[in-house]
């Protein structure tokens, strides 16, 4: 499996200072939050995408994909939900990046409404994703936090450009297990987000490891079945800025989850 750490831990930081973070640490990728608020985002011209892709290749490091926040579920019409995914898929494929993260964001829905609303914009999107030779994937989180509610959307929809997200938090705080979370999802799934926390109370982020979520479990269950994608270490610095930083807790991530690993093979 190959490693990525998600640029939420390092809010605003230059596209330069990420990839240095990346190599000094032995990590193979990056997963870019796509905000305004960030260096990289949909608004980018093509030249700012171009150079954005030339600086990622000259260090040597992958963009995973773009941490989007659409949110297929949510009520009201399709266009603008539909728009804000292509514009995540544009700026993917001209990155060179394979995955665009999605959101459910059903709210307050019936699962029945939010499931045939998901299932229908992420249908219409797969096809526009087939089109750039990108996969948009829906991230078990929020209204839809385990694999079982995701396979609900993703098996309706049954395009192999719609795919899943891993969230282990998540999925935690749902309570399913990691052996029920790769059975619902394997035939899906795109990567995996690793992360750790205190408890279901406290989900400050905390160094990979140091917190209670099943880390090692979730790596075995990947391992026995011959899973090679990418653990990608999404630690929230940006919604918790009493957190410690991140670029010196990265080195240790990368050698806890190296040992996980290890131990699995």
């Amino acid at each position: 499996m190959k490693l990525a750490f998600s640029t939420l831990g390092v809010p605003g930081l230059p596209l330069s200072d990420v990839l240095r973070l990346a190599t000094e640490h032995g990590y193979h990728g990056v997963e870019l939050r796509a905000h305004p608020e960030e260096p990289v985002h949909p608004g980018l011209t093509p030249g700012e995408r171009a150079d954005a892709a030339a600086e990622f290749k000259a260090a040597g490091v992958e963009v995973l994909g773009l941490a989007g926040y659409a949110r297929i579920a949510a009520p009201g019409a399709d266009e603008p939900v539909l728009a804000e995914v292509r514009a995540l898929l544009d700026l993917a494929r001209d990155l060179g990046a394979p995955y665009v993260r999605v959101f459910p964001g059903g709210g307050d829905r019936s699962p029945e409404e939010a499931d045939a609303t998901a299932a229908r914009r992420l249908g219409t999107a797969a096809e526009y994703a087939a089109g750039v030779g990108v996969r948009v994937l829906l991230e078990t989180h929020d209204s839809h936090r385990t694999g079982a509610d995701v396979i609900r959307v993703l098996g309706p929809v049954g395009h192999r450009q719609a795919g899943a997200l891993w969230d282990v938090m998540h999925t935690w705080l749902g309570g399913e297990q990691p052996s029920e979370t790769y059975a619902a999802l394997a035939p899906h799934l795109g990567y995996v987000q690793v992360k750790d926390i205190a408890s279901a109370d406290d989900t400050a982020p905390l160094p990979l490891g140091a917190g209670v979520l099943p880390l090692a479990e979730c790596v075995e269950v990947l391992s026995r079945h011959g899973w090679d994608g990418w653990l990608c270490w999404e630690y929230e610095k940006r919604w918790y800025e009493s957190a410690a930083p991140l670029p010196g807790l990265l080195g240790a991530g990368r050698e806890h989850l190296a040992r996980l690993l290890n131990d699995s093979a």
